[in-house]
């Protein structure tokens, strides 16, 4: 699995990569190395996708198995994730262009704004399922970004949503056919690349700052 980095004008696209893309350290590494450098180059906004039927299935749980000694660790890394792209200090968009499951839809949900794919693919927060109740990082950010009836919908149920069903109860912004995703979220930070960043981070952080605070806190990454 190899994440990329790529550009569309002024808009970076990060590439998550061709199968689950699941978050292994390795893969957390290298998103955050390229979110530095989309920092670093003074891009007017992020769009992260895939190249794959799945945009991503989240934690690595066969690492995590192996691994159960680092389990914390593991889970805060992937809240400092999350919690980076809560309040990434340039306009954000998922194209979500095939399966988003749990930590997946979380890092999507993370994102200012997402764009799924009508026909294909399922947004899913199937923790109640699989027997992993959610952190408190994990609970605030989804519930910072979605109403009470689609946090209700989506958190308690395990309910995969299709692209237009996600729409609908407001888990997307929008939807766009097979090949048009990573382009629809494109389109969708284009107008907005001329916001100064400092004060961007800064409203984010207002914003989002019970969320963040809770993903990066050392209770909550205990407790997976």
């Amino acid at each position: 699995m190899t994440t990329t980095l790529d550009y569309d004008g002024d808009i970076a696209v990060l590439d998550l990569g061709d199968d689950e893309n699941r978050f292994t350290p390795e893969f957390l590494d290298e998103v955050d190395a390229h979110l530095d450098a989309v920092l670093a180059k003074g891009a007017h906004g992020l769009v992260t996708t895939a190249d794959s039927k799945f945009y991503s299935n989240g934690l690595d749980l066969d690492w995590l198995g192996a691994h159960s000694d680092q389990g914390p660790w593991y889970v805060s890394r992937v809240q400092g994730l999350l919690a980076r792209m809560l309040t990434f200090p340039i306009p954000t968009a998922a194209a979500v262009v095939g399966h988003a499951f749990g930590a997946g839809a979380m890092l999507a949900i993370a994102h200012d704004f997402r764009v799924m794919r009508t026909d294909r693919g399922f947004f899913c927060f199937p923790e109640v399922d699989i027997r992993i109740p959610f952190t408190p990082g994990m609970a605030a950010l989804i519930q910072a970004k979605l109403t009470p009836q689609a946090a209700v919908a989506s958190m308690t149920t395990g309910r995969r949503f299709g692209g237009t069903d996600a729409h609908a109860h407001g888990l997307v912004d929008a939807t766009a056919g097979e090949g048009s995703v990573t382009a629809a979220a494109t389109d969708l930070l284009r107008p907005l690349g001329g916001k100064d960043s400092g004060t961007l981070g800064a409203i984010k952080q207002v914003m989002f700052g019970t969320a963040a605070h809770a993903l990066t806190s050392i209770e909550s990454g205990a407790g997976h």
